[in-house]
């Protein structure tokens, strides 16, 4: 068991001179939730198209351990949902919660190729800027399951705008069946121009990171800018489908330095002395070097490939890739699975919101996962 780590630096640099480098962030406002609130949504025409990213698609779950606020936080936390589109969706309740209390909930896919979980909560820290997605579509015929996960920094604002987006937009693609990877490349940056157009200059420096996950026949498909990471079991093995995006890799640094920017130690390294993630949506004074062009990478879905995790950092920063897949692997159970990770998180020492979501796919359910 690792021992309580000391709060992680934070992706934004709050030491930086705003005089002295104009991509400086603005202070952070953590928001205050409303009181617990009740919004009914309608049965769509379309019986395959299911949302859950506040709660489950079939179901909302509910949490069997309690997570105390670290000493640091704020007697006033908040948990903050977004409700998606404007699609219609099945009829579930949603709960905004004012006492920063973890959710989790989980569905199944109406072929039962896929179970899914999820489980979110604030952790130690007195805002909330992790946010989730979890929906099943229909398209062009096609059962289609959508995953992220969305870590905002400089506020929630951008995590917001991209969870209540990005797939809608992806989803939009005339090319979304046939040219799956394509479709996943112009989705994220139409939506990262949106988001940029939609912002006011009070919140210029939100920003985002994603991690995303498409299930389409028997193809997974994973894309992801920042550092929220997506591992998948396949045959027992961990295995990272992302790459973090850091301002020290070679590539990246290189990429920034050909923009004309440059890379800094402050801390971490940092794009610009700022930014400690080299790819994000959002970010608007560091948008020529911060790009939102995701890494793509394909899978097959197959017998050996037992299930996927898409978390925050709150997750890796205190949690290898492989201790995650040992902790999930003999739970049957997505969404407890992802409550599991969660806790873990927590107990190590995680400084951060922590968000997990679990995708288990059942075509390889009878594969030894003791």
């Amino acid at each position: 068991m690792h021992e309580g780590l000391a709060p992680k630096e934070k992706k934004r640099n709050p030491t930086v001179s705003l005089a002295r480098c104009p991509s400086a962030p603005l202070p952070l406002s953590p928001f205050i939730s409303p009181p617990l609130t009740t919004t009914i949504y309608t049965r769509p025409t379309n019986p395959l198209l299911v949302s859950s990213s506040s709660c489950a698609a079939l179901g909302l779950g509910s949490f069997d351990f309690d997570l105390q606020l670290g000493d640091e936080a704020a007697k006033t936390s908040e948990k903050r949902e977004g409700i998606g589109d404007s699609m219609g969706y099945w009829s579930s309740v949603v709960g905004n919660q004012s006492d920063g209390s973890p959710v989790s909930g989980g569905g199944l896919s109406q072929h039962e190729k896929f179970s899914y979980g999820y489980a979110s909560s604030p952790g130690k820290r007195s805002s909330m800027e992790d946010f989730y997605e979890t929906r099943i579509d229909g398209v062009d015929g096609e059962i289609v399951g959508l995953f992220g996960v969305f870590d905002g920094h400089g506020g929630a604002r951008a995590a917001e705008y991209v969870k209540q987006h990005l797939f809608s937009n992806l989803i939009k693609q005339p090319k979304f069946i046939s040219d799956t990877k394509s479709a996943i490349a112009s989705a994220y940056s139409e939506t990262d121009l949106e988001f940029l157009k939609s912002e006011n200059n009070e919140n210029r420096d939100a920003g985002s990171t994603a991690s995303t996950a498409v299930l389409v026949g028997d193809r997974l498909l994973v894309a992801n800018v920042g550092d929220s990471r997506a591992v998948i079991c396949r045959g027992g093995n961990a295995i990272a489908v992302s790459r973090d995006h850091k301002p020290d890799q070679t590539d990246e640094r290189q990429r920034i330095e050909d923009a004309g920017g440059f890379v800094m130690w402050a801390g971490t390294w940092r794009v610009g002395g700022v930014l400690a993630v080299s790819r994000a949506f959002g970010d608007r004074l560091l948008k020529q070097y911060v790009v939102a062009d995701p890494e793509i990478k394909e899978e097959v879905i197959d017998g050996s490939l037992e299930f996927l995790i898409l978390a925050s950092d709150g997750l890796w920063d205190v949690v290898s890739n492989e201790e995650a897949v040992a902790i999930v692997r003999p739970i049957e159970d997505p969404e407890q699975a992802a409550k599991k990770l969660l806790q873990e998180a927590y107990q190590r020492g995680s400084a951060d919101n922590i968000t997990c979501v679990v995708v288990r796919f059942l075509s390889g359910q009878d594969s030894d996962t003791k």
